[in-house]
């Protein structure tokens, strides 16, 4: 089943994407949620018509993207968290931890477009999450773990 996306669907494409899933998928859960409409001739002509137009408007959105992305170079982020024995971590720090400590950076970025390899993190140390800022723009960013002082 060819269907065109209406929003981003997480493993499987971007707004306004053509893709091809199985009848079920699409029948029962991407078409009722509004997440994507019947790929038909005619929307077919409709998407190339739209994606023509949005192309000039996407490069600048495109260059703002990347400069957020070039702010996350200049960042040495440390979040402090409190530890027990060793280097182990009560609770975790998940994206979400993440994206507060950038946001008091000056960096703003939703949760969902930071992904932290494992999910969530349970021990002190140096770490890489990758953030997407753009669909064309991802960055990949360190950051240390740190007990907490007591």
């Amino acid at each position: 089943m060819e269907l065109i996306l209406k929003k981003d669907v997480e493993n499987l494409g971007f707004t306004d994407d053509l893709v091809t899933v199985k009848n079920g998928y699409g029948r029962n859960y991407l078409i009722p949620q509004g997440y994507a409409v019947l790929a038909t001739p005619s929307a077919k002509k409709v998407l190339a018509e739209t994606l023509k137009q949005r192309a000039f408007k996407e490069q600048k959105v495109i260059e703002d993207a990347q400069k957020e992305a070039d702010k996350l170079n200049d960042i040495e982020l440390k979040i402090a968290a409190k530890a027990g024995e060793g280097d182990k971590l009560f609770g975790s720090v998940t994206n979400a931890d993440l994206a507060e400590a950038l946001e008091k950076e000056g960096v703003t970025i939703e949760k969902k477009y930071i992904s932290i390899a494992g999910g969530s993190i349970k021990r002190t140390g140096n770490y890489e999450a990758s953030i997407r800022f753009h669909r064309d723009v991802v960055s990949n960013f360190s950051f240390d773990v740190v007990a907490e002082a007591k």
